[in-house]
């Protein structure tokens, strides 16, 4: 999906800086420029520093308690699975939270935490004008100002929270689908809702949930 938008002359932003944990030289290796490379591995480190300032160690916490429910081993493993939505393009550049792709092409890193509405609203203020969320556990929630489209890779899930998932990518696990043939119907479904077709949140009213990520305390 992700390789086909850029190779289209698009855009792909994508995000989760604590997803690249563990598989961060990876995706250094697609930098477009060395420079551009050294700023991923800065955004993970930095993202590590804050976790660590308030007693948090990011590799001892991950993968969560319903990731390994749900299979994962380790937050390697995890971030190797995470970057695999980001296709295998070169990655041009990294935005910071509050940065705007202001009309750039190809693909792209937003440095965003984990915490679903805050990424949310990190890509809303980079321009996105539709996002695709992948969840295995169900996140229902959408956003205000750009539509929201839920890809669930469970098939257990989907079929749970039919009313708040868009895409079925569990069909893949269970042999009904190849991951060609749900990519195909991915790109299709994002034509269909940038051409004013609605959500399964916008159609649930669900999608008033936003937040700004703040570095710091807050009280």
């Amino acid at each position: 999906m992700a390789d086909r938008v850029v190779d289209l002359g698009g855009t792909v932003v994508f995000g989760e800086t604590t997803e690249f944990i563990g598989a961060e030289h990876i995706l250094a290796k697609r930098a477009r420029t060395k420079q551009v490379g050294e700023k991923i591995f800065e955004i993970v480190n930095r993202m590590e520093e804050r976790a660590n300032a308030v007693g948090c160690d990011m590799r001892k916490g991950q993968p969560t308690p319903g990731n390994i429910e749900g299979g994962l081993s380790s937050i390697e493993e995890k971030s190797l699975g995470a970057i695999m939505k980001s296709g295998t393009r070169p990655i041009e550049g990294v935005l910071e939270y509050t940065d705007r792709i202001d009309g750039q092409k190809g693909l792209w890193i937003k440095d965003t935490p984990g915490r679903e509405i805050e990424i949310l609203t990190g890509m809303a203020i980079t321009g996105a004008q539709c996002m695709m969320f992948s969840t295995g556990r169900g996140a229902p929630q959408g956003f205000p100002t750009m539509p929201v489209l839920k890809v669930c890779g469970n098939p257990v899930t989907y079929k749970r929270m039919e009313h708040d998932m868009d895409i079925n990518a569990g069909r893949i696990i269970t042999g009904e689908k190849s991951i060609e043939e749900v990519g195909e119907e991915a790109f299709a479904h994002v034509l269909r809702v940038l051409s004013g077709e609605e959500t399964k949140n916008e159609i649930i009213r669900y999608f008033n949930s936003i937040d700004i990520y703040t570095l710091g305390p807050v009280i």
